[in-house]
């Protein structure tokens, strides 16, 4: 098997070498900007660039020649405000809607002598032209969000909009979903758990702004379809070392570090970034007490791009990162002694190369290779079992897009593929019986597999400007070969209808999805080895989800300072996608059931700013269903006998939980000071415990228990209230230290997230906590 994946990843290494590949920004573009004087001398001049329905704002000083690239930008329309002394300043609106740059010259007049010019333009507050809804999250959000634990920052930023929910340790859930999160980094997607328990980090810091989908998801994504996170990481343009240097520390003994540089010289840029961190708080405990719970990451990139000439541009990057944990223990493991340690160490390298044909067209290449692997180590102490598991994989993947403007059309079509080498090795000892099925062998041979996943795929989408109506129409088509052979087309439609009157755009939506199955653990529970550990075994493969999602909202702006999102969606699911864990070991595995039905509707109001007050509130509503049979997985024992006989019926959905609100009002009490607070409330989300509540008290404790309703089968509302203050210390030019403490949960309430049973899902939140945070930019 490693032969086979040598010769296979040294032909992905040829190819992409051949290729030199770049990735392409996904539903991002870039400006080019040249300020001149009145008879087309180039200025060196200050530029600002701003987007309200985006939430993207950045300052930028041009070249000697007046020029500035401007990259990354989501779609919208911006502002592009330019200054420079004894000229009068100058502001105008850009459209960014394709891939293609968009090119513009500002021409500064001299300022008049006796007469003062102020420009007083405001960016967009909606964009009305987009055909569905995303979320936005920019700079400013980024950069003052609340102090997170090690290993969740990214994560708590995307749980803060509508629609998307938390289960233990950060892993995240899109309107039902259950592990369909893909998170897109500068154009190369990673659509495996990227939970601190799973995967290394993708630090909040490095970031410049987020778009999140959950609907009109364009048909360039796929695979993994319940939500889409593209993520766009940090660039400077100007001349010269920019970075950024960020020290934190705070309670549960957690402390973190981070530094980027980066320096521009002509045509090249080259970037390093290197972060730390540490906590007594890694993981979600099970129990109150925060038994066995420290962890401690590490993350190390380098970066260089060069644009070759004024068409091509080039770049290359390698990110290596590192996470090492304890896994909490629940009462009774804590007095046997039990210590469980993980680590998740991975290796990612990507080309990227990018050609403009015309004025018209564009095309890119782009590729990665990836080294991920997992570890679980019990010590002779644990209960009921000792289980040991070194899983890796390897990835390769390539995707090959053209762009083309035509007219009324922004034209994208593309192929990818993607392939990934499984490896897993596990193996157990049981040492409580009781907790088992009788017969269960105490200790197995190991279970060592291998198998490769292939997923290629092909997609064109076309965006159509018809007047005040806007159309986003795709076709994707995508196969998937692993446990079985599967392929399927996927038409995505999005129609949009701006209201100038009324300053609101209306939208509708309609995506088919194609989900292929979580990796996690699927070679050991589609294998005859399981056989030998109970005689009474189910196995059914685990197929991919079919779905189609449905939603229809509105975006209205009033008076430049506040806009107001309401949604409401539908999605019907078959095979749909859950987990389940082996006997009591937390190692998780997909399965399937027949089918779910998720409903509900969504609302955001966001003051963009009324004097010195800007923020949001947000509220959801979630039903969500699914029915018998089960269709994929793994059961044993009673668990496989309840499976053959549970034809008919439904249940709630794992992550029903029916009302979730979240607000977050920031005021701007001086120049240099600014205080926020904000508050987090769920209503609670379902459980399923097999034991009685006398068995529950003995392993978790009163506290707990408190907030579990057995006769409902949910845990009790959950809420947290959040401050922040923050100082910039020192600001002149480029070069700004601020200072920001945080407050979190600072009601104290024990906050379950999840409640499940022995070793198989207890989730707490932090309880009261405090964090303070030095950022220096310069």
């Amino acid at each position: 098997m490693r032969t086979l994946w040598f010769r296979n990843i040294t032909l992905w290494l040829a190819v992409l070498g051949a290729a030199l590949p770049l990735t392409a920004q996904v539903n991002t573009g870039e400006l080019r900007l040249r300020v001149t004087d009145s008879v087309g001398l180039g200025l060196k001049a200050s530029v600002t660039v701003s987007g309200g329905a985006s939430k993207y704002r950045n300052v930028f000083d041009t070249s000697a020649a007046g020029e500035i690239d401007v990259k990354a930008l989501p779609y919208g329309i911006y502002l592009v405000r330019a200054e420079k002394a004894g000229f009068a300043a100058h502001a105008e609106t850009v459209e960014v809607r394709s891939s293609l740059p968009a090119s513009r010259v500002i021409a500064l007049a001299v300022a008049s002598v006796t007469t003062s010019v102020e420009v007083n333009g405001t960016a967009p507050l909606i964009d009305p032209y987009r055909p569905s809804s995303v979320m936005q999250i920019g700079s400013e959000q980024i950069q003052e969000r609340v102090a997170s634990l090690p290993g969740r920052s990214v994560q708590d930023l995307v749980n803060s909009e509508p629609g998307w929910l938390y289960e233990g340790n950060a892993v995240l859930h899109p309107r039902g979903s259950e592990y369909q999160t893909q998170f897109v980094i500068d154009g190369i997607p990673l659509t495996d758990n990227r939970s601190p328990s799973f995967g290394p980090e993708i630090e909040a810091d490095d970031l410049e702004s987020a778009s999140v989908y959950t609907a009109g998801i364009p048909a360039e994504y796929g695979r993994k379809m319940g939500g889409v996170v593209e993520l766009n990481t940090r660039r400077e343009t100007g001349d010269g070392w920019h970075g950024q240097a960020v020290l934190a520390g705070g309670s549960y003994d957690t402390a973190s570090a981070y530094l980027r540089v980066q320096d521009v010289w002509g045509k090249n840029t080259f970037g390093a970034s290197a972060s730390g961190s540490m906590s007594a708080h890694y993981l979600n405990p099970v129990v109150p007490e925060n038994y066995t719970n420290r962890g401690t990451t590490g993350d190390f990139s380098v970066n260089f791009e060069r644009d070759l000439t004024q068409s091509d541009r080039l770049s290359l990057s390698v990110r290596h990162e590192l996470s090492r944990f304890e896994v909490p223990n629940e009462l009774v493991q804590e007095q046997a002694g039990q210590l469980q340690t993980g680590d998740t160490i991975e290796t990612m390298g990507t080309v990227r190369y990018q050609h403009i044909f015309s004025p018209n067209s564009l095309g890119t290449l782009a590729g990665m290779v990836r080294d991920n692997g997992n570890d679980l180590y019990s010590n002779q102490n644990s209960t009921p079992i000792i289980a040991t598991q070194h899983n890796d994989f390897r990835e390769g993947y390539f995707k090959a897009a053209y762009s083309l403007h035509y007219g009324r059309h922004e034209i994208k079509a593309g192929v990818e593929s993607d392939t990934i080498f499984l490896h897993e090795n596990f193996q157990y000892s049981i040492t409580d019986p009781t907790q088992f099925d009788a017969g269960t062998p105490t200790a197995p041979v190991p279970f060592l597999a291998g198998d490769v996943d292939v997923e290629p795929s092909a997609f064109v989408e076309d965006l159509i400007r018809l007047g005040k109506w806007t159309v986003s129409a795709g076709l994707r088509w995508d196969h998937y070969q692993l446990l079985s052979n599967q392929s399927a087309f996927s038409p995505r439609v999005s129609v949009g209808r701006y209201v100038p009157s009324l300053n609101m755009v209306l939208h509708a939506s309609l995506d088919r999805v194609f989900q292929t199955p979580s990796f996690e653990n699927i070679l050991i529970t589609s294998s005859h080895w399981i056989n030998q550990i109970d005689p009474s075994v189910l196995h059914l493969p685990v197929q991919p989800s079919k779905g189609t999602y449905y939603e229809g909202g509105m975006t209205e702006g009033f008076k430049g300072r506040m806009s107001v999102d309401v949604n409401v969606y539908r999605r019907d699911v078959r095979n749909f996608a859950d987990d389940d864990q082996l006997l009591n070991t937390g190692v998780s595995y997909p399965i399937a059931f027949d089918k779910a039905v998720i409903y509900g509707g969504e609302a955001k109001l966001t003051l963009v700013r009324l004097g010195k007050l800007s923020g949001f509130a947000s509220y959801s509503y979630m039903v969500g269903n699914a029915w018998y049979p089960v269709t994929g997985g793994l059961f044993l024992g009673d668990d496989a006998v309840a499976a053959l006989s549970q034809t008919t019926g439904h249940f709630p959905d794992s992550q029903d939980q029916r009302n979730t609100f979240r607000t977050r009002f920031r005021y701007q009490v001086a120049t240099r000071i600014w205080f926020a607070a904000g508050t987090n409330y769920g209503s609670g989300l379902p459980f399923a415990y097999t034991g009685d509540e006398p068995t529950a008290l003995a392993e978790y404790g009163p506290a707990v228990i408190s907030r579990i309703n057995f006769d409902r089968g949910r845990i009790l509302p959950s809420m947290a209230a959040n401050a922040s203050l923050g100082v910039d210390l020192y600001k002149r030019d480029r070069t700004v230290v601020r200072f920001q403490v945080d407050g979190d949960n600072l009601n104290g309430r024990l906050n379950v997230i999840d409640f499940g049973g022995l070793f198989s899902g207890n989730a707490i939140a932090p309880g009261r906590s405090f964090a303070v945070r030095l950022n220096t930019s310069f």
